[in-house]
Formats: structure tokens, C-alpha cells, sequence
């Protein structure tokens, strides 16, 4: 059975943990809840968070293409499409929550999102599909990808002039050594999260 939009699960039978639910912040789905995939480690960027992020994109947002790596529970691409975004691709490795996010979009009535279930560093690998506009990079804290991330992002062809790329990172990691032709424009530090916006030149 497909999830419902705005219905908690309930689970008492088994004792198991509620998936949580997540809320799009603004835009044409404001305040619209989602419940998020039951994948162990999902981590949905907060509304605090996104709602920094997206008065920092303000200017941009409407029309994008977007591409939204690591989407896990979709919090950010699911934000932009409210938002105005042309277009969002939505890379996720896991089957659960790349089936939750297929069935947000049904659900949403949305026909400009597109997901993609493969390894983030594997899809930037292969031949870009599309030059973007935005790219939202959120992997694992625990992994040892960004500087990796970036590189391929710069040398695949898959950003426009002017592209923005966001980054959300533990706090305790340093922004990582950037490809040449992009810069820094926005850092901020919220709980045990660290997110900078840059910008290709």
C-alpha cells in the first residue's frame, strides 16, 4: 500500500521505531508533510536549515534544473520543486527510499522530478545526462567523498556557468579544497551541521 501524505505510521505490533515525517518548508507544497523512508542512517536536512539555504538561493531558484545527490528522504529537491525549480534529478542509493521518493511525486502530481537509483560517485562517473544549474551535495558524514564529489562535478560537464552547489557537512570537517573557478559565498554552522554555498564562476 502506497503511504499517505500527512498520515503517521503506526507500527505498535512489532515495537519497531515511527518513521518520522518531513515537512516542506514554502512554496506551493508549504507545509505538506511526507512520511520519511524507514533507511537506517536517513538523516532529512532540517527546516532550519533549508529555509537558511533557500533564502540564500532566493534569486535563483525559480526555473533550475537541479540535482540532488545522496537525496535520501528528498528534503531538498522536494523544497526546490515547491519552490519554483524547473527540474529535479534525484540520485539515492537505496531501493526503500528511491521507491518513497517515486511515490511523493505520484502523490505531489509532479512531473518534474525524476529519480535515479544508483552510488553518487558512480553516477558522476558516467556521462552527464544534463548541465545543471544547482547541485545539492549531502553524503554520509562519515565518509571521505566532498573533495571527490567536487572534482568529478567540475570535470563532468555537469554544471552551467553560474552554478551553485551546496554542501552539507559535520561540523567538525573543513570545507574542502575547491576546483579552481568556484568560491565560497555563503558558510553557517546549525547544531552539529556545517553547510557553505559556492558558486562556479
Amino acid at each position: 500500500m502506497r503511504p499517505t501524505i500527512g498520515m503517521r505510521h503506526k507500527n505498535h505490533k512489532n515495537g519497531k521505531p515511527q518513521p518520522g515525517r518531513l515537512r516542506i518548508v514554502a512554496g506551493k507544497w508549504r507545509s505538506r508533510l511526507l512520511p520519511v523512508a524507514n533507511v537506517e542512517g536517513l538523516r532529512p536536512t532540517s527546516e532550519r536549515i533549508r529555509e537558511t539555504l533557500f533564502n540564500w538561493l532566493a534569486p535563483a531558484i525559480v526555473g533550475s534544473t537541479c540535482l540532488d545527490l545522496f537525496a535520501g528522504s528528498g528534503a531538498l529537491g522536494l523544497e526546490a520543486l515547491s519552490r519554483g525549480a524547473a527540474s529535479v534529478l534525484f540520485v539515492e542509493r537505496s531501493k526503500t527510499a528511491t521507491i518513497a521518493l517515486d511515490e511523493y511525486l505520484v502523490t505531489l502530481s509532479d512531473d518534474h522530478g525524476a529519480v535515479r537509483q544508483a552510488d553518487a560517485l558512480s553516477f558522476l562517473r558516467g556521462a552527464a545526462p544534463a548541465q545543471y544549474d544547482l547541485v545539492f551535495l549531502d553524503p554520509p558524514f562519515a565518509s571521505d567523498m566532498v573533495a571527490d564529489l567536487c572534482r568529478l562535478l567540475a570535470k563532468g560537464g555537469w554544471l552551467k556557468p553560474g552554478a551553485h552547489i551546496y554542501l552539507e557537512q559535520d561540523k567538525k570537517q573543513s570545507l574542502p579544497e575547491l576546483p579552481d573557478g568556484w568560491q565560497a559565498l555563503k558558510e553557517k554552522t546549525t547544531g552539529n551541521v556545517r553547510y557553505s554555498l559556492i558558486r562556479v564562476l
